[in-house]
């Protein structure tokens, strides 16, 4: 009985066996009977590479300042900065007025350029006790311009 039921799983295995490998045909049967013709189009030349010059992020960022310091007023100035969020031109918020600092100092050029040097290098103790921060980043020019603008404030 032993026999018997290994001779049956022996052909068992043999039929699975042939009908996985195709049945019989040869792989070189199968190759003939799908060959396609393939046409190669000769290579097109590319075309050079221009490398443009890299330009790093501050060298970017200065171009653009400097090409936006000289059309913008002194008010485009400090509109586009942090300013506004201690002083208003109207009333105190943190540190004084822009018309207050407009009244304390007269448009000279001692006063434009002492203040300019105040923004930048930020101050304490003139106007209370809250410290302006500096603003290392702003030219010298441009915080001129800025300051111009405040003690043009002057009624």
């Amino acid at each position: 009985m032993k026999t018997k039921t290994i001779s049956k799983t022996a052909i068992l295995v043999l039929a699975v066996m042939s009908f996985a490998c195709g049945g019989g045909e040869s792989t070189a049967d199968k190759v003939a009977t799908n060959e396609t013709t393939i046409e190669v189009e000769a290579a097109k030349p590319t075309p050079a590479i221009i490398e443009e010059p890299i330009v790093e992020e501050e060298q970017v960022e200065e171009m653009i300042e400097e090409q936006s310091s000289v059309a913008l007023s002194g008010e485009q100035k400090i509109a586009n900065s942090d300013c506004l969020s201690c002083h208003l031109v109207e009333r105190k918020v943190i540190g004084p007025s822009f018309k207050e600092i407009a009244a304390e100092y007269k448009p000279t050029e001692d006063n434009i350029t002492m203040l300019a040097s105040k923004i930048i290098k930020g101050g304490a103790g003139v106007w209370g006790e809250a410290a302006m921060s500096p603003h290392p980043a702003l030219s010298e020019a441009d915080a001129k311009e800025m300051v111009k603008y405040i003690l043009s404030l002057y009624e």
